[in-house]
């Protein structure tokens, strides 16, 4: 089994920036890819941005690009994911998730594709 804890979420301006964390213990495997999605009420859960623990590659959904940056820490067995947010809109606020797959990253940001879910933290986005 694997848990996935989020943290960082809160009440921010529009044109701010947050950072959102993510640790993951238990059954990791090395190849992992570890991703980040939201949703907020009433709408489908969106894929923002996934990681991969090999090659380090990253996708982002294009309503992020250039604005939200995924990144990781591997080291010394730490499974940690970050998600900057820069340039904050209200359209951002949702609850984030972040989820884990013990294999590469799937080819897209489809949440089916991940094993492992955190509980979730809040980001509001005031105009």
């Amino acid at each position: 089994q694997v848990q996935v804890v989020e943290s960082g979420g809160r009440s921010v301006q529009a044109g701010g920036s947050l950072r959102l964390s993510c640790a993951a213990s238990g059954d990791m495997y090395a190849r992992n890819c570890m991703a980040w999605f939201r949703q907020a009420p009433g709408t489908e859960r969106e894929g923002v941005a996934t990681i991969d623990s090999g090659s380090g590659s990253a996708l982002y959904a294009d309503s992020v690009k250039g604005r939200f940056t995924i990144s990781r820490d591997n080291a010394l067995g730490k499974n940690t994911v970050y998600l900057q947010m820069d340039s904050l809109k209200p359209e951002d606020a949702a609850m984030y998730y972040c989820a884990i797959v013990l294999s590469r990253c799937p080819g897209g940001l489809w949440a089916a594709g991940f094993q492992y879910w955190g509980q979730g933290t809040q980001v509001t986005v005031s105009a």
